[in-house]
């Protein structure tokens, strides 16, 4: 007998996103995630949604009230949360020991607001290193949401050749391409099964891969938009051919699929889209009919057969199988065909990240001489790790030429970094070490964070431009 395949959506959500103001962020929060929290509510369908600990805690400032509507989502059983690091960071590009505090650190924030700790987790951008199932394992969690094309470019012999889809820094995605993978692998259910049932790991970590083979079509028809290269937008009947299409490939039901693990932003507004898409500089312009979509997608779901999980159940339902070939995902990668290496070869990334890299190194220092083995356990290089990892912050990082990210994004590194120069030095005055500079200076450090501020804050930016 033929089971009830599962099927997930999982919008998460990012207030620290690039060209974002943060004068519009209650705005993008009454306009998206309410309308999504809504959504499961009036539907009577379960969902996922994933946010930093800084989104969090900004929805739980600016929106008390929508933050009280997923709580009472999470209660009602509709909405799992899912956790990430408490700032939006590429964790691929930067110390797994920061990315593990991070981690960490988002896990207590959605705690102490909803009070729930999620076991669900997210990779920002999916971006890849060895490291990644180990310091979200370590962190706590129980399975992690990953990047299926970035998996099976890596993992399958010659799909990389069959489809023509190469890995380079200097690109932004393949996204609109990988559409090929679906063609090569449509009919192979060795590989297709990795996509239907929860992958385990050798750590014990479950992982379930999302992949915009699925997620593309979802998000073009959200928007609205023709894809580029046709003379109409993807209309509904189209959804509904996919979801079918991917029903019949599930052998007996018996399994999942993952077809919108997208931004939320974009369910109510256009979010970044006409950037990433075309090159335009608009940003987060109001889309309501997006949001109607958004229903209708959840419907068509329930139409063509399938039912509305959350990845918890879809780890507890279906049996999982060995995960085989993680291993072989590049050191590098990142959702969309892109890589995570494209955000640290931005002339943002290359002007932060050392100014970074020496103040964790210089906090280390002090805290060796201060026989502080455990940075979190100390109150004050807790406070200092976090303020570092929020100058990591990737959305001041990206895009690249000829786009860039909004002079107010850099300007929050740069305000993170004053703030963890001036905690370092706080920590050496009140520990007694305020004259050991050879461990670190508070002082050579200020000039250096004034210099690579006149440097990028001299520069034009995206929005500036096009005015």
């Amino acid at each position: 007998m033929n089971k009830k395949p599962g099927i997930m959506f999982m919008p998460h959500g990012n207030l620290q996103y690039s060209q974002l103001q943060p004068g519009r962020r209650a705005w993008v929060i009454k306009e998206s995630y309410e309308r999504i929290f809504d959504a499961a509510n009036a539907e009577g369908v379960k969902i996922a949604f994933e946010a930093s600990g800084e989104t969090i805690e900004i929805i739980a400032e600016e929106c008390p009230e929508v933050l009280q509507k997923l709580v009472a989502g999470i209660r009602a059983g509709r909405i799992e949360p899912v956790g990430s690091p408490q700032t939006h960071i590429m964790l691929a590009n930067i110390d797994p020991e920061i990315g593990l505090d991070s981690l960490k650190n988002g896990l207590d924030t959605w705690e102490k607001h909803t009070g729930f700790r999620p076991v669900a987790g997210w990779n920002p951008e999916c971006s890849w290193a060895g490291f990644i199932p180990q310091i979200f394992k370590e962190a706590g969690f129980e399975l992690l949401v990953a990047d299926a094309d970035s998996y099976l470019l890596s993992a399958v012999p010659g799909l990389r050749e069959a489809t023509g889809l190469q890995f380079d820094v200097r690109g932004h995605s393949n996204k609109n391409a990988l559409f090929k993978i679906e063609q090569e692998i449509g009919d192979r259910p060795e590989v297709l099964q990795t996509l239907f049932r929860p992958n385990l790991l050798e750590n014990g970590l479950k992982v379930i891969l999302r992949s915009d083979m699925l997620c593309n079509i979802m998000l073009w028809y959200l928007m609205g938009a023709t894809e580029g290269n046709r003379e109409q937008p993807i209309k509904a009947g189209e959804v509904r051919e996919a979801l079918e299409r991917w029903k019949s490939r599930i052998p007996g039901g018996d399994g999942f699929i993952m077809p919108y693990a997208e931004d939320a932003e974009y369910v109510g507004t256009t979010a970044y889209f006409f950037v990433k898409q075309f090159g335009l500089a608009r940003f987060f312009e109001p889309a309501p009919e997006s949001a109607v979509r958004f229903n209708e997608i959840l419907a068509m779901s329930r139409e063509a057969g399938y039912e509305l999980i959350t990845p918890s159940e879809a780890a507890a339902r279906y049996e999982a199988i060995p995960g085989k070939g993680f291993e072989c995902i590049e050191n590098g990668c990142a959702w969309h065909g892109g890589t995570a290496k494209a955000w640290s070869n931005t002339v943002y990334s290359r002007i932060l990240d050392p100014v970074c890299v020496s103040m964790y190194q210089g906090l280390k220092a002090i805290a060796a001489q201060l026989g502080i083995a455990d940075l979190r356990g100390d109150a004050d290089c807790k406070e200092i790790m976090r303020n570092i990892t929020t100058a990591y912050v990737s959305d001041s990082r990206w895009p690249p030429a000829p786009t860039s990210p909004g002079r107010f994004n850099v300007r929050e590194a740069l305000a993170a970094l004053e703030l963890a120069n001036a905690n370092i030095g706080s920590l050496m005055e009140k520990r007694g070490i305020v004259h050991a500079k050879a461990l670190y200076s508070p002082g050579i450090m200020a000039s250096q964070i004034a210099a690579i501020t006149d440097e990028l804050m001299g520069m034009d930016y995206f929005e500036e431009r096009t005015k």
